[in-house]
């Protein structure tokens, strides 16, 4: 951590040069004795992901941030705030507090948060950060081996949040729980004899039968999207728990959340009836998509589904539905010649159980992207292949 990026001086330079190009800055040098191109850059780049991402971080003055990655793998304000919303008691540990974006949100609901990170940088950047952007002082920092720590510790926590590194050591992406450090599943048995509630981050792309199988006493998933984007995976450990597994679905949109919620044996049980589209089409947000609710979905809210693999609704009568809402205008039987009237204009493109990729119609039928008309190609349930003509409302 180099703290000449904190001087006034520097910290001017940074804000005022947050929309220039940072290759450009680094060619120039530095300005500022003690301090190289790369790290100023390093900190306008961020500032720019945080901008969004993180808009309290972005706002407060004095504040580090680490490098991209590190930048890259940590919550999102608006997902960290849900969390907090999740955990419980009085006593709380971060076995992989990295930048701190959890821990924070943490520490504004526990009375007692404990912040773990190896990585000592990272530790310190958390540490300075936090003094800027609140007055508690309720959080302990650790720099180790938080699985060392708890295991060594004779403490007992209300809550534990793990969140483990999905990289490998070459830098890719991994997704299994085995494959991710630290490693959950051998430390199971731990977290849960050292805490009443163990919360843990997942990647999306973790296959959610796989998980409850290996995880064993879940009581809640949480699946959390910002803007219909699928980013975290919560798996809430109750080893006590005896109850149903719930799975609660949580969509940040722009203007609204999008919230619904069941158990896993509701979706076996539910049977759906099927029908051609009707005067409205509903495309289900991405973490209904994720949990599996397709039977569901059409029995709760009284909608028709196209096909059993389709996942599209339909319904006469237009309703209040947790996704994409569209007025249908025409079906298209999918052939070269009904597709001819559609080349050179605009349309988006959406594929659900399709044969053809959403480039190649784009790039056959010569359709260019955008505009007011969505088309939606899909296969009915007599196994028909077609295009429905729509507009949002």
């Amino acid at each position: 951590m180099n703290f000449t990026v904190l001087e006034p001086k520097v910290q001017d330079y940074i804000r005022k040069n947050e929309n220039a190009n940072t290759t450009q800055l680094i060619l120039k040098g530095s300005p500022f004795a003690g301090i190289t191109p790369a790290e100023i850059a390093q900190q306008i780049e961020a500032r720019k992901k945080a901008k969004r991402k993180l808009p309290t971080w972005y706002a407060a003055k004095q504040i580090y941030f680490p490098p991209g990655l590190n930048l890259e793998q940590t919550s999102s304000e608006i997902t960290a705030k849900y969390k907090a919303s999740l955990v419980k008691g009085k006593k709380l540990i971060d076995l992989t507090g990295g930048f701190g974006i959890d821990s924070f949100s943490f520490a504004e609901v526990i009375e007692q948060v404990i912040h773990v990170e190896q990585n000592k940088e990272l530790s310190q950047i958390a540490q300075h950060n936090f003094k800027q952007l609140s007055t508690q002082d309720n959080t302990t920092f650790i720099c180790g081996d938080s699985i060392a720590h708890l295991a060594n510790s004779t403490q007992h926590y209300d809550t534990i949040f793990i969140d483990p590194a999905r990289r490998d050591e070459l830098g890719g992406k991994v997704f299994r729980l085995q494959d991710c450090e630290p490693d959950v599943l051998s430390n199971l048995n731990l977290l849960t004899e050292k805490s009443d509630l163990v919360l843990i981050k997942t990647a999306p792309l973790l296959d959610i039968q796989l998980g409850l199988k290996e995880l064993g006493s879940v009581k809640e998933i949480h699946i959390v999207a910002v803007n219909n984007e699928v980013k975290e995976l919560l798996w809430l450990i109750d080893k006590n728990s005896s109850f149903q597994v719930k799975l609660i679905c949580k969509n940040f949109a722009k203007d609204n959340t999008e919230t619904f919620e069941a158990f896993i044996e509701e979706e076996n049980q539910a049977k759906a009836e099927y029908a051609q589209p009707l005067q409205f089409l509903y495309e289900p947000n991405a973490t209904l998509l994720k949990a599996g609710f397709f039977q569901l979905l059409a029995e709760k809210f009284q909608v028709k589904k196209i096909a059993q693999h389709s996942h599209l609704y339909t319904s006469e009568e237009l309703i209040s539905f947790p996704g994409r809402r569209f007025k249908v205008i025409g079906s298209i039987p999918f052939s070269k010649k009904t597709m001819k009237s559609w080349s050179n204009k605009k349309a988006n493109i959406t594929t659900r159980n399709f044969p053809i990729s959403v480039e190649t119609i784009r790039k056959k039928y010569k359709i260019k992207d955008g505009g007011v008309d969505y088309l939606f190609f899909t296969t009915t349930q007599d196994g028909e292949k077609i295009a429905f003509h729509t507009q949002k409302v």
